[in-house]
């Protein structure tokens, strides 16, 4: 994967937590389509989270390369 297409991703991730948390009921955010909305801002941490280790080990590889 490109360094481009990562960095895209995890701009689209942190649109998604943004917009889910202004769906987030905070009055009571485990019922209805609040709990939808928490569901979605759990699912773009994880998916920012697997893109920074995805970068990491491209940088552990380069460098494991190098030598």
């Amino acid at each position: 994967m490109n360094k481009t297409v990562v960095i895209i991703l995890l701009i689209l991730a942190v649109g998604l937590i943004a917009y889910n948390a202004t769906l987030i009921n905070y009055q009571q955010p485990l019922e209805g389509k609040s709990v939808i909305a928490l569901i979605g801002v759990v699912a773009a941490l994880c998916a920012i989270v697997l893109l920074l280790i995805y970068l990491t080990s491209k940088k552990i590889e380069e460098k494991v390369d190098k030598d």
